[in-house]
């Protein structure tokens, strides 16, 4: 599908794996040039950074504790200490250390003078930001994280909707009278690349017109008695004047996506708008995928905005994935008590009754054996095959 060419995979370790290759080779030339001092040195420049990394987390304590100490950690100074130091960070800071005095390195006053230099170097690059992140780590953090707006639209769309209205979908599909004109049973829910989603696909496309509505789900939420949710059904036309009938909706927590890109105080532009939309599309079908219940009972459709112009492209795109379903295969559970009669004696059959010595006889074929139910009493064909 065109998805997987538009939707961002999951990143990758290679930075990681690519900085412990070029680390390596650095030590290897460093080790070359000057292998006496090689261990003393190491463990020098280890110490510079364990040492200028808690030096700024100091600063940070400063901070937290002289201004945020009631408002954020509830006047308790463990939690800043847990906020601004890492532990792993200390630690090592003082293994090195201790390796150092046992190694017999006593520290002069040009390398006091240069982890001095080391750390205030540090600090100012730190302060002016040239050792700031890099906006694909902080997109990765994010990512990791959860912490983009995409994933949070994902997943109050799950539980706020999607959680109750899906696993109830099938029941509204049967007791609908047009059930059996269904082209696909799923809810199909559109994700505009740009964020735009009309209140009504008619807007975008005339081959999609409205059909009617499949019964209410009313329940109790949030202090509201008897909320109503409900699903449309959607007439949809080919170019050779085929129907399809289908339920499907914009996803609107795009909406406010939209509303934020447009609003300057959101500080949302046009390409993090982009980017939050794929990634509530990858968010969203990973969450709906990965619960039993409302697995196979969706469909994102993902509409690239590069297609607005077109007249009939929602209509295309939609029969595109309802085309597609029809050549998909389910497994249906197995059904329960299914029991087969036993081949006559001495004679041996395939599924469909034929006996096997003229399936011997005729050109080999393959033969595939129905399933059985796990729960099925076991039978003894001991005799059977003695014969």
């Amino acid at each position: 599908m065109r998805e997987d060419n538009l939707v961002p995979r999951q990143r990758s370790r290679l930075s990681v794996v690519c900085a412990v290759v070029l680390g390596i080779l650095a030590l290897g030339f460093s080790f070359l040039l000057d292998s006496d001092r090689f261990t003393e040195r190491l463990g020098l420049i280890a110490l510079c950074i364990t040492l200028e990394t808690s030096l700024y987390s100091v600063c940070l304590f400063a901070e937290e504790w002289i201004f945020h100490l009631k408002q954020r950690y509830r006047g308790q100074i463990r939690r800043i200490v847990e906020a601004c130091f890492n532990g792993h960070v200390l630690l090592g800071m003082l293994l090195i250390y201790l390796l150092l005095k046992l190694g017999g390195v006593s520290f002069s006053y040009e390398q006091l003078s240069t982890i001095s230099l080391t750390c205030a170097v540090y600090m100012f690059s730190k302060s002016l930001s040239v050792l700031a992140l890099a906006p694909v780590e902080i997109s990765e953090i994010c990512e990791v994280r959860k912490m983009n707006v995409a994933h949070g639209l994902a997943w109050s769309f799950f539980f706020g909707y999607l959680r109750f209205v899906l696993p109830d979908l099938n029941e509204k599909v049967r007791n609908n009278a047009t059930r059996m004109r269904l082209s696909s049973h799923r809810l199909h829910i559109l994700l505009p690349l740009n964020a735009a989603a009309p209140n009504k696909p008619e807007d975008e496309d005339d081959h999609v017109v409205f059909h009617e509505n499949l019964p209410e789900l009313q329940l109790n939420r949030a202090g509201v008695r008897q909320r109503s949710y409900k699903n449309s059904v959607y007439k949809i036309t080919g170019r050779n004047n085929e129907t399809y009938y289908c339920a499907l909706e914009y996803a609107t927590p795009l909406q406010t996506l939209y509303q934020m890109s447009q609003d300057r105080n959101a500080g949302f532009g046009e390409k993090e708008r982009k980017e939050q939309v794929l990634l509530f599309y990858r968010t969203l079908s990973q969450i709906l995928e990965n619960d039993p219940d409302c697995r196979n009972l969706f469909r994102l459709v993902l509409i690239n905005d590069e297609h607005t112009g077109e007249a009939h492209y929602l209509s295309r795109e939609i029969i595109q994935h309802l085309t597609q379903q029809e050549g998909e295969i389910h497994m249906n559970p197995i059904q329960e008590n299914l029991v087969h009669p036993l081949p006559e004696k001495g004679v041996m059959r395939d599924v469909h009754g034929a006996a096997a010595e003229d399936q011997m006889s005729s050109n080999p074929t393959l033969m595939f054996s129905l399933p059985g139910s796990l729960r099925s009493e076991p039978v003894e064909t001991t005799d059977d095959y003695g014969q």
